[in-house]
């Protein structure tokens, strides 16, 4: 793998297991011209993708965890060691294509306001269906998949987004030092768009890229799209973003509408079996949240955010 010691762009790799699908993102990787460093967390794998990493890729920088910690923990490791400018977070299930960074820094040089930029995301074993296109987020406190399951004649311009999607997204270095970096009490899920949250209450703005394309295969670190463990992290996770980053006007403002969302999520998870696990997070978020750090913000920045979740909320419901 080769890297360009004048680029801006480091690439930080979170892996658990899937010592096959992270040697085909470096070998997607190795065809781009706009790395400087990449550097990967492996959180406890037992598969031997540490070993395989040494052994066939010495250049990359590999920070060994004795425990996986999760998403947040593991990447937040890996940011702490960039140089750069910007800093390019990959899931270690995906591929990008050879010029996927170049289009991701033409994105993201539109505007200094611009803190983060989510790629094309398609899935890959139906390249003619979207993964994700940038996410939004919702009165009812839902985080929404822009473009998920439908076809890639869509979403062809480069617009704003509420949120990038971590898991093939670029971001601004001088913001994160700002705002601070993911917070690791939300361990994994929901934790992008709380950082995409604060960077919103901090004034700057997510875009999403049309031209940089990566190939996702999913959930191929903690299986299918709903588990138990994903359903009741998840609940908990959108508890802590409300309380955490939504000031008091705005929970009592749009009180109905969480309220609602969260009986809704219940009714939904209970039809597949799953809702005590999701009634089980939301308790948890609501015993634990006085743990997290309020982020104070402007009016002026709040609402905006307040009318993003409005026009958020009448495209859902189209």
């Amino acid at each position: 793998m080769r890297f360009n010691n004048d680029s801006m762009v480091s690439v930080v790799i979170p892996n658990y297991n899937n010592k096959e699908l992270l040697h085909n993102l470096l070998i997607s990787l190795s065809s781009s011209i706009s790395l400087s460093q990449v550097i990967i967390v492996d959180n406890a794998s037992q598969d031997g993708s540490v070993d395989f990493i040494k052994e066939n890729y010495p250049e990359i920088t590999l920070i060994e965890n004795d425990l996986n910690m999760g998403f947040a923990y593991a990447v937040n490791q890996g940011i702490k060691l960039v140089k750069t400018d910007f800093v390019f977070l990959l899931n270690n299930d995906t591929v990008i294509e050879e010029d996927t960074i170049a289009n991701l820094l033409k994105t993201i040089n539109i505007s200094q306001k611009i803190f983060s930029v989510s790629s094309r995301m398609i899935q890959y074993h139906n390249k003619n269906l979207l993964d994700d296109v940038g996410d939004e987020y919702t009165l009812m406190g839902w985080s929404k998949r822009r473009g998920y399951n439908q076809s890639i004649n869509y979403y062809l311009n480069d617009e704003e987004v509420f949120s990038a999607c971590a898991g093939a997204a670029l971001y601004r270095m001088s913001i994160l030092e700002e705002i601070g970096l993911f917070d690791e009490n939300f361990e994994s899920y929901v934790e992008d768009m709380d950082l995409s949250f604060r960077a919103r209450l901090a004034g700057y703005k997510s875009y999403y890229s049309s031209k940089a394309i990566v190939y996702h295969y999913g959930s191929a670190t903690t299986g299918s799209r709903y588990n138990s463990f994903k359903v009741r992290i998840s609940a908990r996770n959108n508890i802590y973003l409300i309380f955490k980053n939504m000031p008091l006007w705005m929970k009592l403002l749009n009180g109905i509408f969480l309220i609602s969302g969260i009986f809704i999520k219940y009714i939904f998870f209970s039809k597949k079996n799953l809702g005590k696990y999701y009634l089980s997070g939301v308790k948890e978020g609501l015993s634990t949240k006085n743990k997290l750090k309020k982020t104070e913000a402007p009016l002026t920045n709040s609402l905006k955010i307040e009318f993003l979740m409005i026009k958020s909320t009448l495209m859902y419901l189209k």
